[in-house]
């Protein structure tokens, strides 16, 4: 390998198939403990012939953030968390395992780290005060501020109830005894993927209201109440025109902008009525100018918050995601595609915006994945992620077990565990959070679908409790059919 520019850091790039040196040493120390884990169930083996296990949790917002928890909980209690070599995870599934890996050693204890996670979610708060100071830091310090600091500081941390600026490099030594962690993004510019931003026009939607300096101001000179309320108007703001940019529906929006605005004199509010009537792609600029220039009801000072929400509009309008910079930049490997070489950044982006669930990291034959437990939080089609990475792993030559047609009455009302095989390819075991063992008919596991949609508040306590209940008793109704298919695998080593 050799550079085209020298880096002034002289740091180390190392690029080959093998796998890096402390990973190696993880899973060998972690396949230890699954050997053991293997004979409290009364399944006997050697080392050699011990099958690799990995556990994937797919994407779905909170609901599979509280779902893998729940799945976690119930695989402790059921001695069989440590039979696991990797926890691999993409979107939700990844807030679930940020918390856990802040917490050393976690699985170890996972009652305990479960309890402390769970009272975060059911009373933890974020005031708007301090989400703001943070995205002020964000925009004024990264070199990259991107969607993915706006969707990390307004959006996930309403639901995991934290703002969590810890790395992974200060997680790199404290879980020896845990799964090896794999957290799956989406790098934009290898992939060709149909924009969100497709049904967004270039709008300078701010104007002249967000010109001024973003440190014209300190923020924590405004009173709580005040900011509160503020925010509150211009984040529904935001997503408001994002509705209507999408052609969706934003009469809810519409009717909370009103609401929070209700003691605007009669002559402004009267106008603010008008205009909501008839909110459309074509006004929408003029509509949210106009909210704006309301800023002065809530004080001059609000004009800081209308830069950073500004700036959050347009790189939604722009969809501009995880900007870093590429540390491949000019540089020359043979075993990397040259495309990967001619970008300064590169943009990562959600995973789930492809394939919802990280079958393909663990796919990578360096791995040696024998069993691959997936959990499916998916909203409605809990096999769509599975038919789309049988049609990836066909297209790039990947052993992945075929997957038979699935019928209408299998995506409405699943099973609660399936299994895949193939001559060559990892045991897939698949595990729909509702279905037709942990809910009932199809009628209710439509409704419970409907309560845990992907885009909605976060959840109350009940809702909660309910979840973390459906998602332990899908681990707990199959624990034998888990053995059984390890022991099956086992035999076929053999």
């Amino acid at each position: 390998m050799s550079e085209g520019n020298q880096s002034e850091c002289h740091c180390k790039v190392r690029i080959d198939h093998s796998l890096n040196e402390d990973e190696i040493n993880h899973v060998t120390s972690r396949r230890v403990s699954a050997l053991e884990c293997l004979k409290k169930h009364g399944i006997r083996c050697s080392l050699d012939d011990l099958p690799n296990i990995a556990l994937l949790a797919s994407g779905g917002s909170e609901r599979a953030m509280v779902g893998l928890l729940g799945s976690l909980v119930a695989l402790f209690q059921d001695d069989l968390l440590d039979c696991m070599l990797y926890l691999a995870g993409l979107s939700g599934s990844t807030w679930c395992m940020a918390s856990l890996y802040k917490e050393p050693n976690w699985s170890s204890k996972l009652n305990e780290v479960k309890d402390d996670f769970e009272q975060r979610l059911k009373n933890g708060h974020v005031r708007f005060k301090d989400k703001l100071s943070t995205l002020k830091k964000y925009y004024t310090q990264k070199d990259n501020f991107s969607l993915t600091d706006i969707w990390a500081v307004l959006f996930i941390s309403e639901i995991v109830k934290e703002i969590d600026n810890s790395t992974f490099t200060s997680q790199r030594s404290q879980h020896s005894k845990d799964p090896y962690p794999i957290y799956t993004v989406t790098d934009m510019q290898r992939r060709n993927y149909k924009r969100k931003a497709d049904l967004m026009h270039e709008l300078d939607i701010m104007g002249d209201q967000a010109s001024s300096e973003i440190n014209q101001t300190d923020v924590h000179s405004l009173s709580d109440p005040h900011v509160e309320e503020a925010g509150k108007v211009l984040l529904t703001l935001v997503e408001l025109s994002l509705l209507v940019l999408r052609e969706e529906d934003p009469s809810s929006h519409i009717q909370t902008l009103i609401d929070s605005l209700k003691e605007l004199d009669k002559e402004k509010k009267e106008k603010l009525i008008t205009m909501s009537k008839h909110v459309n792609k074509k006004n929408i600029k003029e509509y949210t100018q106009y909210i704006c220039s309301l800023h002065s009801y809530w004080n001059p000072t609000c004009i800081e918050i209308l830069t950073i929400i500004g700036k959050c509009i347009e790189l939604v309008t722009h969809w501009i995601w995880g900007t870093t910079y590429n540390f491949l930049y000019n540089m020359i490997a043979k075993e990397v595609s040259p495309s990967i070489f001619k970008e300064e950044k590169r943009r990562y982006a959600d995973a789930g915006l492809d394939i919802n669930s990280p079958f393909l990291p663990l796919l990578r034959k360096e791995r040696h994945i024998d069993i691959l437990l997936s959990l499916d939080f998916s909203e409605i089609d809990p096999f769509e992620s599975l038919i789309k990475t049988e049609d990836m792993c066909r297209h790039l030559d990947i052993d992945f077990p075929e997957i038979p047609e699935v019928s209408e009455e299998d995506k409405s009302a699943p099973k609660d565990f399936y299994v895949f095989e193939g001559p060559k390819a990892p045991t897939v075991i698949h595990i729909p959070l509702f279905n037709i063992k942990n809910c009932g008919d199809k009628e209710e596991i439509r409704k419970w679908r409907k309560r845990y949609k992907t885009i909605q508040p976060p959840y109350n306590r009940k809702r909660i409790d309910d979840l973390l209940e459906k998602a332990e008793m899908n681990i707990k109704n199959n624990t034998e059919n888990l053995l059984t298919v390890i022991k099956q695998k086992i035999q076929n080593i053999y």
